[in-house]
């Protein structure tokens, strides 16, 4: 459920150089901005994450699943944001540091519920930009327009997953008046395939691409995408459980306002027809860059 990407950028404004809006995403984004607000004290507790480097050049935050996340309900049909749970019929909360199920002894627990039906539970976190859960801020401006290639990486776990309409899985990059939104959403109440979102067209595009996470047990996802040369979103590929499929499916760039700056991962759980609770928990959540 992305439709509120587009509703996002026709309601965004800036007051004082910072965002101000009523739907969920330019909530999200609105640490975004690097001007304005006059504050680099970031959302949730600032956490120095390890950044390593790989011989490809690529670096890579480590245990993403246990830094500083923003929390947001929302439900259909206009997915306006509310903070905090319960709001607008919809529960949603996260524990960190959990000690079972996990693979590391310190997962992420990430829960929804409620009586509005279709309603979702989505987690941001801002990894380079203003507040950074990283420690990246990279207040100079210049490292964002520079990466190219990106690879969201985690483990997740659920007792009831077929409970779940969708799981999503975004990779997002903000710059220069654009917007790009790898948005990866596997249905599984929904269709058990993968969706890729159309950033300027503002719809899932199904891929092909079959989605069977098995409940009980840990599932392994890696997403690979790319910033082309000229400012395309490249969906490059998807491995789930160790089954590689390429997807090399390329689609402009949508718009931003020119002080949205930064780069930031979601992970959304969506309701199904009765908002049945679920829970869902996330290990070795690595996030590589390049």
């Amino acid at each position: 459920m992305f439709c509120r990407f587009a509703a996002t950028l026709r309601n965004y404004a800036v007051t004082g150089g910072c965002a101000h809006t009523g739907t969920l995403v330019a909530t999200i984004f609105l640490t975004l901005c690097l001007v304005g607000c006059g504050s680099s004290i970031p959302f949730g507790s600032f956490q120095n994450k390890d950044v390593t480097t790989s011989s490809n050049n690529a670096k890579s935050f480590a245990n993403v699943q246990n830094s500083s996340w923003d929390q947001y309900g929302q439900g259909p049909p206009s997915f306006v944001d509310c903070s905090p749970s319960p709001c607008d019929g919809i529960s949603f909360s996260m524990a960190q540091n959990i000690k079972s199920p996990s693979m590391t002894g310190s997962s992420a627990g990430f829960n929804l519920g409620g009586s509005a039906v279709y309603s979702d539970a989505l987690f941001v976190n801002h990894l380079i930009g203003a507040f950074s859960s990283q420690g990246l801020n990279d207040t100079s401006g210049t490292l964002v327009p520079t990466l190219h290639t990106f690879n969201y990486d985690v483990y997740f776990y659920g007792n009831n997953l077929a409970l779940s309409q969708a799981l999503e899985f975004d990779i997002n990059q903000f710059f220069n008046s654009m917007g790009l939104i790898w948005g990866h959403e596997c249905r599984i109440a929904g269709g058990n395939e993968w969706d890729i979102w159309d950033n300027q067209k503002g719809h899932w595009v199904a891929t092909g691409v079959p989605c069977n996470p098995k409940a009980n047990t840990w599932n392994h996802v890696s997403i690979q995408v790319q910033r082309t040369e000229s400012n395309q979103l490249r969906y490059q590929s998807i491995t789930l459980n160790g089954v590689t499929y390429t997807l090399n499916k390329t689609y402009p760039a949508g718009t931003a306002p020119s002080n949205w700056y930064g780069v930031t991962i979601n992970y959304q759980m969506d309701g199904n027809s009765r908002q049945a609770p679920y829970a869902v928990y996330l290990d070795k959540l690595t996030f590589s860059y390049e």
